[in-house]
């Protein structure tokens, strides 16, 4: 009886991920627009569940930025705020160019193991052409180099500041010439690091973010108008 109950208790928690899950991917391909409103309602019939994991769900996806609940009038996917976007890069580039600083300013000796996967990955082993692997790997790298530098209130707020970034990211690995860049300026970042020159590996990083922001924008834009443009009349 006793775990009939405690499957009882999971089963809405798991449907709740699911939802979660089916709801935060559709926005990341822009099945779900920006500004699309919808109600719980909708969501229940659609994923076949009840209203009470549905709800469960769209309150993470609000506490992580994308949906909003409307006062009265259901929910929407969060619109796009590219000044937003901009600032939490440039939070980004604050984090990460301070942990490169630290990672040059230590002693030879001293250099974190945890750079040394990052090495075997971005420099010895041959290049995927997978966008959506490299996309996971390319979060790990700047990750990696945060948790590396020490701080771990940085490296936390990094990665929530990556998790918040996700949904427009992604898109820099949908072009084959993005993910051939991203290996050769991880590259490049590295061996700076390790060479403990610090101007020359924060002048890469640097670049390295400003190039990704741009092409990001650039893509963003296209996507939502190519997705608009396939929607059905009203």
């Amino acid at each position: 009886m006793q775990l009939a109950r405690q499957a009882a208790k999971s089963r809405p928690a798991g449907l709740a991920e699911r939802i979660y899950q089916q709801l935060k991917e559709e926005m990341l391909s822009f099945r779900l627009l920006p500004g699309d409103r919808f109600s719980e309602g909708e969501i229940a019939g659609r994923v076949a569940a009840s209203r009470t994991p549905v709800r469960q769900a769209l309150y993470r996806l609000e506490r992580e930025g994308y949906v909003e609940v409307l006062f009265r009038s259901g929910w929407q996917v969060r619109p796009f705020d590219f000044d937003y976007f901009e600032q939490l890069y440039d939070l980004r580039t604050v984090l990460e160019l301070e942990a490169v600083r630290r990672l040059c300013t230590r002693p030879a000796e001293a250099l974190p193991t945890a750079l040394l996967p990052l090495v075997a990955r971005w420099v010895d082993q041959p290049p995927l052409s997978d966008g959506a692997a490299v996309s996971r790997l390319d979060e790990l790298f700047h990750i990696t180099l945060v948790e590396a530098a020490g701080n771990a209130e940085m490296a936390r707020i990094h990665r929530e500041l990556t998790e918040k970034i996700r949904i427009i990211r992604r898109l820099d690995f949908t072009q084959g010439q993005r993910v051939s860049a991203t290996y050769r300026e991880h590259a490049a970042i590295l061996h700076a690091i390790r060479q403990r020159r610090l101007v020359e590996a924060q002048s890469l990083l640097h670049n390295h973010i400003a190039e990704s922001k741009a092409e990001v924008r650039k893509i963003t834009l296209h996507m939502l108008h190519e997705a608009r443009l396939a929607q059905p009349a009203p």
